[in-house]
């Protein structure tokens, strides 16, 4: 259904690719790698007849050596030549000789020879690689043995001299397909060394499956599972190798296999950990290196240096080193950490890793994002990134352990955010920065950090402005940095401004100073002391500056792009951008990247200080807060319109004075809902108020893709309860049903079927007392999901009926479409099959004419759902395929992972045990709709795939899992997993 019933990088598996002729310049190039052929300069050359072929192969393969024609006869035809055979074979060279340059093909001492260079031949350019392969892992650098070796294997185009007759081709063939085996082994062996185990498992099971008596495979695919946590499938992988090497062999399994066994019964923990940390799949490097540059004038804290300093270098004993700076805001936490990180580095040669834990602001950055970030940082892939914060923090700490990595945490909230961010292990340090002093953080150096002294401050003020005006004018020096407060943030600030008037004299900044009023009140007690700096900044702004740095501060979010903070201020992008880079001048604003900026957590409770005091009319704050949500709800209705032609939703939308951005195409639309997608959320969450509620409703409604995305989908669903529960207290039943509509879909989306019904139920209730027309079909197609997902198969069929009437009634065929895949489902259900094609034909026949792309999808996969049922599975696999190619390319990771699941049912419905086996893996390892409920069908098709593959016990150990959530949520399919458990369906 198109909510399904119920996306770490793979480890690299290189595309089939046939040598480039443009590699060599326009020379001649070869490949016996695959079908033998030829080309020059880009174009293929005539193979000739296979006899021809095996002439060439058998020259090729002889690497420039000469072969007699009594070789080359017994190569090609073997003890039964024809009786013309030596005429055929110089037939054959002269053929050659015609299609190659001169000079390739050589005679000489009755025979022939190939003279071609080393890197014509894809063979011995893979040879190549493979011995630089040999001689990097030697060396210690396995990531770049495992890139080597994928660039050998890329060069295979399946089988080696394919079709080439003759018993000299078919020796080579076996020992090439040999070859290429045993590259395949040493490539996994490489990804399990370097931590892609959990990836790895697809390949394996696949590879077991086609070659059950290699122990090898069968010994690094028990690896592989433990080291992915499946320990009982692991060792259910030996029980099936050693009876099916008594069955088929009558022997025992070798001893590394029974050895890695016992290990695995043992819970050896040298055994679950990487030969060497993952390498970096992406352009960051494998030891991260993310200190913020330090500033060249630092000046002062030398006993603070010296302190941490040493502390950091202790790590190198026997102990983690966790040091912790507190401090009021201002006060020089991150220049100190960041100037001695800078300092520690030589003692933390595998990496220095930092985050800005925004602990001061609303919303503090949670510890299970910050370590997605580290993980990717150290070179894990976003597929291999577990999904709960234990796991995280474990991999965490696993990937550390042997390294030494100083980790910087800036700017925490308490003990409790940085606990899963410790290192953990010794030759790792923690720095972290705090405004609280954390106490509760146990065995952690705490230092607490004061003001700077008179002496550093004006040492500090010096640097920036330079000597020659302090000496001048000392006394107001010291004057204007008493006024700071002594905090070098402030003092930073001021000096930096004087410093870019040259018209302006100390004592002018220190007479502005002097006037109590431009400062806060509160001085020297805590934040106060912290506005009193940006104070000294704002006050300075011209009126344009100030009013964009008051109003930017109102929005919420990790930072803002240029676009937006137009449309916040409404004013031109140009004029904006000057705006911003002002302030970014005076340190009041920070450039995160090209057109995107962000607030200091602090300076923004400041700028919105600064607007409730200063911003005339107060209505001006509400209208920058209109306008900014105004600007994405245009926008993202433009990304769903581009991305669902057709679709109705956008017309029952909230109008917007906005237009929002245009796009070239939806590929550029989809990159700006994923780029803006925690803004976009920061947004509607903010305006869940007055005037703005239905607006920040629908935003969400236009958003939700991000539900089904898998990477955004916790942040969606808090902030669509944050609505519920916002339109609820507002008593606005149009909101609330809007709201309980994108929260039925979140439901559907987790598998959570009852309360996504319980939803739809109370959405319908809503919409119709509002009369708002919008969530009724939704209503009536969400419920028919949920009935269908929960075996009310007429309930289902009833609600679907409706939906389709419905959206044909609004003329929203993409909705019609919608209803008519999801009762194709019903129909299945029913027993309807023919039926069941039928429905699901229609509504791919209206995606295909309304040119939709992710729907054509959802369509292909209910079709391909239904002909599977139908054991028409050629279609099927056809449409599935065609349906997972576009999820892919539109980054669906959980539909790409539910589609891998229906093509692995597929491939078992024909007896295709060791496809169904790797498409499930994929499943698993992708991620996929319909929350622990489809989770468990995977575990079970996985199951009956491999125990028709012949490992029963692996089978048995997906079984029970599955049957272990089946009887907690009372589903049906219970009784199905206990009969395959049952020792008579073992057998």
């Amino acid at each position: 259904m198109h909510r399904e019933d119920g996306p770490s990088a793979q480890p690299h598996i290189p595309e089939p690719r046939t040598p480039d002729p443009s590699d060599n310049d326009g020379d001649l190039r070869f490949s016996v790698l695959g079908p033998v052929r030829a080309w020059r300069s880009g174009q293929a050359l005539p193979p000739g007849s296979p006899q021809q072929r095996a002439l060439l192969a058998a020259l090729l393969l002889r690497e420039g050596r000469t072969a007699t024609a009594a070789e080359l006869i017994d190569a090609i035809w073997g003890e039964d030549p024809p009786s013309q055979a030596l005429a055929a074979v110089r037939t054959y060279a002269s053929r050659l000789r015609k299609i190659l340059d001169p000079g390739v093909l050589v005679s000489e001492s009755g025979g022939y020879a190939v003279r071609i260079p080393a890197d014509a031949l894809d063979l011995q350019v893979a040879q190549e690689l493979v011995a630089e392969a040999e001689k990097a892992r030697a060396g210690g650098d396995r990531c770049q043995a495992r890139v080597l070796i994928n660039k050998s294997l890329g060069l295979w185009d399946g089988e080696p001299l394919a079709s080439v007759p003759g018993p000299y081709a078919e020796t080579q063939r076996a020992r090439l397909e040999e070859w290429h085996l045993q590259l395949l082994e040493n490539r996994l062996e490489l990804d399990l060394d370097v931590g892609c185990h959990a990836e790895a498992v697809s390949e394996l099971t696949a590879l077991t499956a086609a070659h059950p008596l290699r122990e090898r495979l069968r010994e690094l695919l028990m690896l592989a599972l433990y080291r992915s946590g499946r320990q009982a499938e692991a060792l259910a992988v030996y029980a099936d190798t050693r009876r099916l090497l008594a069955d088929e062999l009558g022997v025992d399994p070798r001893p590394e296999l029974s050895a890695l066994q016992q290990r695995i019964l043992q819970a050896d923990a040298e055994l679950a950990r990487p030969a060497e940390q993952p390498a970096p799949t992406t352009t960051q490097p494998a030891r991260p290196a993310q200190l913020p540059a330090t500033v060249s004038d630092f000046t002062g804290r030398a006993t603070f240096v010296r302190e941490l300093g040493h502390r950091l270098a202790s790590a190198e004993g026997a102990v983690m080193a966790v040091s912790a700076l507190a401090g009021i805001g201002g006060v020089g936490k991150t220049t100190l950490a960041v100037h001695v990180a800078h300092e520690a580095k030589p003692h933390f040669p595998d990496g220095q890793l930092y985050v800005d834990l925004q602990g001061a602001g609303h919303r503090a950055a949670e510890p299970e994002t910050v370590l997605g970030a580290f993980l990717r940082a150290l070179g894990t892939a976003d597929a291999a990134i577990p999904d709960t914060l234990d796991e995280r923090a474990a991999l965490f700490r696993s990937l550390l352990d042997g390294r030494r990595v100083l980790v910087l945490l800036d700017n925490a909230r308490d003990a409790a955010q940085i606990r899963p961010l410790l290192p953990g292990t010794a030759g790792c340090a923690a720095l972290v920065t705090s405004r609280v002093r954390m106490v509760d953080l146990a065995g952690a150096h705490l230092v607490d950090l004061d003001v700077m002294s008179p002496d550093e401050a004006l040492r500090l003020f010096t640097r920036i402005v330079g000597e020659e005006r302090v000496t001048a004018e000392r006394e107001a020096a010291l004057d204007v940095v008493a006024a700071c407060g002594f905090l070098p943030l402030a003092i930073r600030i001021a000096a930096s401004r004087l410093a870019a008037r040259r018209t302006w004299t100390v004592s002018v900044l220190a007479a502005k100073l002097a006037d109590e009023r431009r400062r806060l009140d509160e001085l020297q007690a805590g934040d106060l002391a912290v506005k009193a700096t940006f104070e000294l900044g704002y006050g300075q702004l011209e009126p344009a500056q100030a009013r964009a740095f008051r109003l930017l501060g109102l929005a919420d979010g990790p930072d803002i792009s240029l676009t937006a903070a137009a449309a916040a201020l409404g004013l031109p992008e140009h004029d904006t951008e000057d705006l911003l880079e002002a302030l970014v001048d005076t340190s009041l604003l920070e450039s995160a990247a090209p057109g995107r900026y962000r607030f200091h957590d602090l300076v923004r409770l400041y700028a919105r200080a600064c607007a409730e005091r200063d911003e005339q009319p107060p209505a001006e704050r509400e209208a920058a807060l209109s306008r900014l949500l105004d600007f994405y709800l245009a926008t993202t209705a433009r990304v769903f319109a581009l991305e669902r032609p057709g679709d109705r939703l956008v017309d029952h939308l909230a109008s917007t004075v906005y237009e929002g951005l245009a796009f070239t195409d939806r590929h550029e639309a989809l990159d700006w809902l994923y780029r803006e997608a925690n803004c976009v959320l920061a947004c509607a969450r903010q305006s869940f108020v007055g005037t703005r509620l239905r607006r920040a409703v629908d935003l969400l409604w236009a958003a939700k893709d991000l539900a089904e995305s898998g990477a955004n989908s916790k942040q969606y669903e808090s902030t669509a309860l944050a609505a519920r529960d916002a339109a609820r207290a507002s008593g606005d039943a149009h909101a609330e049903g809007r709201v309980r509509t994108a929260l039925t879909n979140v439901h559907l989306v987790a598998g959570r079927y009852e309360q996504a019904d319980e939803e739809a139920r109370t959405a319908r209730e809503l919409a119709t007392r509002a009369q708002d027309r919008a969530p009724l079909y939704w209503a009536d197609n969400d419920q028919g999901i949920a009935a269908a997902a929960t075996g009310r198969y007429e309930e289902a069929e009833q609600h679907l009926v409706n939906a389709a009437e419905r959206a044909r009634a609004d003329g929203h065929l993409p909705g019609a479409a919608s209803a008519l895949c999801n009762l194709s489902r019903v129909h299945l259900f029913l027993g309807r099959t023919t039926d069941a094609i039928d429905l699901a034909r229609q509504g791919v026949a209206i995606y295909d004419k309304l040119g939709l792309t992710v729907r054509l999808a959802n369509g292909r996969y209910a079709l391909g759902v239904a002909l599977t049922e139908a054991n028409r599975t050629a279609e099927a696999l056809e449409q599935l395929a065609a349906a997972l190619q576009i999820f892919i390319k539109d980054r669906q990771r959980l539909w790409e992972g539910t589609t891998h699941f229906r093509i692995a049912q597929a491939h078992l419905n024909v007896r295709k045990p060791a496809q169904a086996a790797q498409h499930a893996e994929q499943a698993l390892a992708s991620g996929y709709m319909g929350g622990e409920r489809m989770r468990a069908g995977i575990l079970t098709t996985l199951g009956e795939a491999l125990h028709a593959l012949g490992q029963t016990d692996r089978a048995r150990a997906l079984w029970q899992e599955a049957l272990a959530h089946y009887e907690q949520t009372g589903a049906r399919d219970a009784e199905r997993l206990k009969a395959l458990l049952t020792p008579a369906a073992a057998a």
